[in-house]
């Protein structure tokens, strides 16, 4: 049985997904889909033509991990697609975040971070030759963000995590992307706030674009997926220009 599991699919870019995956992958018997909220899940099963699977749960909680392991080994599916798309921000200064929302921020590191790498761990045994693996991280992690310091270092983890990974398991011709878009139009900001910078509401994506570029890239076996000529503007700069010099327009962007 070929499969492809997607977390985070209740909303936004995994919900996405779980909608074009069909289209990417013609031969897939299911999609299995993870999130905490099972009403989104239902609803998103009876938009797609390949069976839906539904896993509700919570991913920083390890019941979650142990109903899909005994399940993979019971069923043995050979999961030809993985997307990594749970995550959530929160956007403020990091130190009146935690005053305000004790263990908000610890949280984000442990779904970001914990659950991603738990995830991806839980899979690989299952994957094969072609397999993908799409890790959602963000334009956040090229540099350090004052007023998302946690998020942009969560997604920093997740794109250095995505390309060591890659490197490791290539010779199973196994390809990991790394999705890193600016912002995008989703339920996202409804926790994070909306962007301080208007330079950030000027580049707004759409999910639908940026999932398809998503897939395109990952078919080609690239690495990285940036979406838009002003993050990969963002990336060159952050690679080429003082990360001094980048918080500092950082901060102007922000007035």
């Amino acid at each position: 049985m070929k499969i492809g599991i997607i977390t985070g699919a209740s909303s936004g870019i995994g919900r996405e997904f779980a909608r074009q995956m069909e289209y990417f992958y013609q031969t897939l018997d299911e999609i299995w889909v993870i999130a905490r909220r099972k009403e989104k899940l239902l609803a998103l099963s009876a938009q797609i033509r390949v069976p839906v699977r539904i896993f509700n749960g919570d991913l920083t909680e390890k019941e979650i991990y142990t109903e899909l392991s005994n399940l993979l080994e019971t069923e043995k599916p050979d999961i030809r697609m993985l997307v990594n798309a749970a995550g959530f921000g929160k956007s403020g200064n990091a130190e009146d975040i935690r005053r305000k929302e004790a263990g908000c921020q610890s949280r984000m590191i442990d779904l970001n971070c914990r659950a991603l790498t738990e995830m991806t761990f839980v899979c690989l045994p299952y994957m094969s030759a072609g397999s993908r693996i799409l890790n959602i991280a963000s334009a956040a992690a090229f540099c350090p963000q004052p007023g998302f310091a946690v998020y942009a270092a969560t997604k920093a983890y997740v794109l250095s995590f995505s390309r060591a990974l890659g490197e490791e398991v290539k010779n199973r011709r196994i390809y990991v992307t790394a999705v890193c878009p600016g912002p995008v139009d989703t339920e996202f900001f409804e926790t994070a706030g909306r962007p301080e910078s208007f330079l950030k509401e000027k580049v707004m994506a759409e999910a639908p674009q940026v999932v398809r570029k998503a897939l395109l890239d990952s078919r080609a076996r690239k690495s990285l997926s940036i979406y838009g000529l002003p993050m990969k503007g963002a990336q060159i700069a952050a690679k080429v220009l003082p990360h001094r010099l980048v918080l500092k327009l950082e901060q102007i962007g922000r007035k």
